[in-house]
Order: structure tokens, then sequence, then C-alpha cells
């Protein structure tokens, strides 16, 4: 059944990279720039929208990259081989070469280079320093020879880079400068992002630790990461409700419990290895969900 799949999925090289990209966690990348520009909405100059798109494809392209960086190195460190619960990965499963998806990450990460490079040159040079550290900790999060997503970090990187970073750096490019209001929207979307991760890794915990990665969720056992989850969600939804301190519409995101509701319901079930991937799922509908809320929220009340 697996070399047919192969097959099949050979046939189809366009939805091989589909796949390799992860779709699924693309919302990561969109709620951090929708979030960050509405802040800016009503302070200064107005909205540049061809900031806006640059940072979306910034955003958008960095995801894509650390997904084919960690397809890569997970799968020639033999963490994601056939028999992982998950959806395939393109070097673990021999739907593609190292060398092709390599390549791919390269791409990706230079895409979102040119258009930093671009965005830096118009607003701040200090966002090239911005968008170097970010490309740095999207390949050494599974990359480099002491990945720190081996460690337990991953949620670290993840709540800085696509929450703080991109959510205030979509701001800035817009308003010209870090306001409180964008710190505290950024931490929301943070949570957001990292109970993303924080799925993702509950569902691969027997995995991980037979192949020696150390995540949270293994470093702290099954029970304490599903709640985890569920605080990684619920304090997204205060902090992101608390922004209703300035600008009262914000409220709405309170929104995104009922679509989380099923999920967490799930996680603290007791939901394993494929239930999990519906979570995931979920999960990324709640952020996308939350996020879009927060943001209708923020432009309404500006």
């Amino acid at each position: 059944m697996a070399e047919g799949n192969g097959r099949r999925w050979q046939t189809a090289p366009m939805r091989r990279w589909i796949l390799g990209a992860r779709p699924r966690t693309l919302p990561a990348a969109v709620v951090p720039v929708l979030v960050g520009t509405s802040v800016a909405v009503g302070v200064g100059d107005g909205i540049v929208w061809w900031r806006a798109l640059a940072a979306l494809v910034v955003a958008l392209a960095l995801q894509v990259g650390v997904n084919f960086a960690n397809d890569l190195s997970d799968g020639l460190r033999g963490t994601d081989g056939l028999d992982r619960i998950g959806p395939r990965r393109l070097v673990g499963s021999g739907l593609a070469s190292a060398g092709e998806v390599r390549r791919a990450a390269f791409v990706a990460f230079g895409v979102a280079g040119a258009v930093g490079l671009v965005l830096s040159l118009v607003v701040s040079p200090w966002l090239l320093l911005v968008g170097a550290s970010a490309i740095a900790a999207a390949w050494f999060y599974t990359g480099g020879p002491k990945p720190y997503g081996y460690l337990g970090l991953g949620e670290v990187a993840v709540f800085v880079f696509f929450g703080l970073v991109a959510t205030v750096g979509s701001a800035y490019v817009q308003a010209g400068r870090i306001t409180g209001l964008a710190l505290l929207a950024g931490s929301a979307v943070g949570l957001l992002a990292c109970a993303l991760l924080a799925v993702n890794n509950l569902r691969d915990i027997a995995g991980d630790t037979v192949s020696g990665k150390r995540t949270l969720a293994v470093r702290i056992g099954d029970r304490a990461a599903r709640w985890l989850y569920v605080a990684f969600l619920d304090g997204a939804l205060v902090l992101a409700s608390l922004c209703a301190l300035s600008r009262p519409w914000c409220l709405l995101v309170l929104g995104g419990g009922v679509v989380a509701g099923p999920a967490v319901r799930d996680v603290l079930g007791g939901a394993e290895g494929p239930r999990l991937i519906g979570v995931l799922a979920v999960t990324a509908r709640t952020q996308l969900v939350a996020g879009a809320l927060l943001a209708m929220g923020l432009v309404l009340s500006a």
C-alpha cells in the first residue's frame, strides 16, 4: 500500500510539493500580518497596502521555508519515517530527495529575503537584522549540529517569531513605531501559534521519544502537554481580549473559543494518534478565526 501511494504521489508532483509546504500551518503566517496591519489602522498616515502584501509574502515564505527545512532535517535524522502518525513527509517517505527539498527551502527563504530587503530599504535598515534572525531561527529549528527544536525550545521560537516579531513587525512597517497594543496583540497571536505546535508535538510524542527528539511535549509528558495546549489557547484569547482596553471591539475575539471548544474537549478527553490530526485542523481554524475576529475588532475600534 505504501508503494502504491508513492507511485500516486510521483504522478502528481505539484500535489507533492503542496503536501511538503504543509498548508494547515499557513494560518500561523497569515494571522500575525492581518492582526499587525489592523493594529496600525488609524495610526499615522493610514495603511500602505503594498507593504501589507509584502509583509504577508515574507511571512508565508518563511513558514513554507521552515516547513521544508524541517522536512529535510527530520528526514535525514530519521525522525519522519513511513510509520509516522501524521501526514507523510517528503524526505522521510521518499517522495522527494534531500537535495530537492533543500532547494525548495532555499527558494522559499530567498523569496522572504528578497521581499524583506525591499521593505527594509523603504522602512528601516534594522528590518534586515530581524529578517536574517528569522531565517536563521527557521533553519536551525531542526537543522545544524544542535537543533533547538530537539531541545524543547520550539514553542519559544514560535512565540517570538510567529507572534511578536511578525505581528509587531507588520504594524511597524505601517506605523513606523512599536506600540504596547502591538506587543499585546503579538503575544496573543504567538500563543495561538504555540497551540498549533503543541498539538502537533502531542501527536508525535511516541515517535519523537524513540528518535531522540526531545520536544517540550516529550519533556513534560502526555498529561501536562495536553493542559499546556489548553493554556496556550485560553491564554491567547485572554490576552487578545485585553486589547479591548484600548479598542473595545476586540472582545469579538472571544468568539474564537466557540471554534476551539471541540479541539479542547478532544485533547482533554485523551485523543491520540490519528484523532489529533483532526484536532490540528481545528486548531488552525481557531487560529484563523480568532485572528480575523481580533483584526476586525481592532479596525472597528480604530
